[in-house]
């Protein structure tokens, strides 16, 4: 196969002829233009497409709300009380978790503040905390006020994990020079485990290892993750995680976010917690006047009882999640965005270069598209063109061909358009 020929549409459309997960793409919503075409939708960073099944699922618990009223928490087709049990095992499966690692509840940034009264714990010599340097707004605004609230002036408190000058990629080695010189005053690294801008994939592994070293406690922003890479979160030894579920997850704007807490502080009762009704042991939760005991494992950080409709938006999309699996997920997203890899780079011009890792392991499906001289009128032109990304100041396109529903089709497409643009 040459060059030329790998450049082109035919070869594209023989990559999905060939695509053994291609017709989960007709299980979603695709936006469509005026003539009914479909657009180029790459913004699964941002927000994933509805799963044709969402609405029949929250229609279930609407339709069980009006038959039942308060009774649908014992007899609804899927009883509300233990619903969020039904989302457990396949969150888990996606996060390489253990069940009682993981639960769904609240959302992102919520779940972190609630996850650090457990595992920042800062006293007057060890209290700082490290975070990526361009890590995404909200975990640095949380951790900022974790330092506030602890007493702590966060300019002091805030260590921030740079890339070296002239480079946009993070280096674990000098994480670990950080650690060594600044270890016994580190409580806590709360690291991205894919950064949301730049989208490099991390070692998280090797992250927890390097934290625990020090005695830190370690904790990782899977928001841009999960669903996307295979984080494997128990092997990897870190201490808790959390994440949103309307990214790669499909689960609609808002919607619940999950967390994980390693199995090895799962019966640890003595952890300071925020605790609520919905965190007690759910044997004696409603004999109302028992002494608070905390359920073990992740389950034991809820607080109230949760919202049935969001949870059955999360229940339709990790049903094909279970389908399909993540091995399959993973593959196919590999390939993709390799084949994007190459498109991208067959354009030429020395106005563009990909910031993301060249190297599949090190990243997820996103790419990061730099054009340099470019702004956001770019960015509108793609959209004016039907072709759905994301822009980041100052001159990155994010670009996440999402393995679910996006074709080796878009990609030569967008890519195409890309060229005509710069």
């Amino acid at each position: 196969m040459t060059i030329a020929s790998k450049a082109s549409l035919e070869y594209a459309k023989e990559l999905d002829q060939k695509d053994s997960i291609a017709q989960y793409r007709d299980q979603f919503h695709i936006p469509k233009d005026d003539n009914g075409n479909d657009w180029i939708y790459m913004c699964g960073n941002s927000l994933g497409l509805q799963p044709k099944t969402t609405k029949k699922y929250i229609q279930q618990e609407l339709d069980d709300w009006a038959n039942y009223g308060v009774e649908g928490h014992f007899e609804a087709k899927n009883p509300w009380m233990p619903y969020h049990e039904f989302l457990t095992d396949t969150m888990a499966k996606v996060v390489g978790a253990k069940p009682i690692e993981v639960v769904i509840m609240n959302t992102l940034t919520t779940n972190l503040h609630l996850l650090m009264v457990s595992f920042y714990q800062p006293n007057k010599t060890k209290y700082k905390i490290v975070i990526e340097s361009d890590a995404f707004p909200s975990d640095r605004y949380a951790v900022e006020s974790q330092l506030r609230f602890h007493g702590f002036d966060p300019k002091e408190g805030l260590i921030e994990w740079k890339p070296r000058s002239g480079e946009e990629l993070l280096r674990l080695e000098d994480l670990e020079t950080i650690l060594d010189q600044q270890g016994d005053e580190i409580a806590l690294l709360l690291i991205g485990g894919v950064n949301y801008y730049t989208g490099q994939y991390l070692d998280l592994k090797k992250i927890a290892d390097l934290g625990h070293a020090k005695n830190c406690m370690v904790g990782i922003d899977l928001a841009h993750g999960v669903g996307n890479i295979q984080p494997e979160l128990h092997d990897s030894g870190v201490d808790f995680a959390a994440w949103c579920t309307y990214k790669y997850l499909n689960s609609g704007p808002g919607s619940l976010g999950g967390l994980f807490v390693h199995e090895k502080h799962a019966y640890n009762k003595d952890l300071k917690r925020f605790a609520g009704w919905w965190s007690h042991n759910k044997n004696t939760r409603f004999n109302m006047r028992q002494e608070f005991d905390v359920m073990p494992g992740a389950e034991g950080y809820q607080l109230s009882n949760p919202p049935i409709l969001s949870m059955a938006a999360i229940k339709a999309s990790l049903d094909i999640f279970n389908e399909v699996g993540m091995d399959a997920l993973r593959k196919k997203s590999k390939a993709l965005t390799a084949y994007f890899e190459f498109l991208i780079n067959e354009i030429d011009t020395d106005r563009i270069r990909i910031i993301t890792p060249t190297n599949p392991e090190e990243r997820g499906c996103q790419l990061s598209v730099q054009v340099k001289n470019a702004d956001k009128s770019l960015h509108q032109q793609l959209t004016d063109h039907h072709v759905i990304t994301d822009w980041r100041e100052p001159d990155v396109i994010r670009c996440a061909p999402t393995p679910l529903y996006n074709s080796f089709e878009d990609v030569y497409r967008m890519t195409e358009i890309l060229k005509t643009l710069v």
